[in-house]
């Protein structure tokens, strides 16, 4: 089974998790807009998660509940990016997105409870409570003003600075603002398991870099229809990229280098990292 084929296979069955809760919430708008928000997307966070866990035999079925922790809490910070306050966009995976859809009221209450309901999931499942008490403090601390939202406000804040941003300065944006939620989902697997997960977060370092150098190539390469959404917005805010730094020849060797370095960081684990190894080659490949 070649990695494209391993990656649709763990989303569809995240996605039948996902509706399966789903379905256990009040129908309403912003259950509605929950399930809209979580339609479609590579579920990459999610299979990171399950992959992590096999490599140290945890079964996918004991990990199903931390891969759909994620995706809803990825789900929620893309319904509030691209509110008029953040990102202020328009489409999202081919679709209207949720305030465009709904309204801005609803798409705040969705992302809410997109939140919620990941922390929900993370304290369900067969795990020993020890171990989904670190799940969940970990997912927190990778989250919040640590993490994720860190990385959400230094990149509003660099849109109004008046200076572009250097190269250690949008590292530092995208290892919080992309990589926080990506080290998660590879630190997921040894923490079920009461593992060291050092190996895998070097993995999931070189793995988020990649991903958003990729992000920044496509950007500039892609095709809107591919993409799922509006190309050249960074260009033309004369916002700070990689490819803006690098060069798009220069950007595309520094995610080639990562890769390698992802991978290598796997060598302990043989023949049970491969699809991780195969994730790490997919992310500068893709065209969405």
């Amino acid at each position: 089974m070649n990695f494209e084929t391993a990656l649709a296979s763990r989303a569809a069955e995240i996605g039948g998790f996902l509706s399966e809760r789903l379905a256990d919430l009040p129908e309403g708008p912003v259950t509605e807009a929950m399930r809209y928000s979580l339609d479609g997307g590579k579920r990459l966070r999610g299979f990171l998660v399950i992959e992590s866990a096999a490599i140290f035999g945890i079964p996918s079925a004991h990990a199903m509940p931390a891969a759909g922790a994620i995706e809803a809490l990825h789900a929620y910070s893309l319904v509030h990016d691209d509110l008029p306050a953040m990102d202020d966009d328009d489409t999202r995976r081919g679709k209207p997105t949720v305030h465009v859809k709904w309204d801005e009221a609803t798409a705040i209450l969705t992302g809410d409870a997109l939140q919620s309901l990941a922390f929900e999931l993370v304290a369900q499942g067969d795990l020993p409570a020890a171990r989904k008490l670190d799940l969940s403090h970990s997912l927190a601390l990778r989250a919040g003003a640590r993490g994720m939202v860190r990385g959400q406000a230094l990149d509003i804040a660099a849109e109004s600075a008046g200076q572009a941003l250097d190269q250690a300065a949008i590292e530092e944006l995208q290892a919080c603002k992309t990589g926080a939620l990506i080290v998660w989902s590879c630190a997921a697997g040894p923490l079920m398991a009461g593992e060291d997960t050092q190996p895998l977060c070097r993995y999931a370092d070189a793995l988020g870099l990649a991903f958003q150098i990729a992000d920044d190539i496509l950007d500039i390469e892609g095709d809107a229809a591919t993409v799922g959404k509006a190309v050249g917005k960074d260009a033309d805010r004369g916002k700070a990229t990689f490819v803006s730094l690098l060069g798009l020849d220069g950007a595309k060797r520094r995610a080639r280098t990562l890769v390698d370095d992802a991978c290598d960081a796997l060598s302990p684990f043989g023949a049970a990292a491969e699809p991780l190894r195969g994730a790490a080659r997919f992310v500068v490949s893709r065209q969405s």
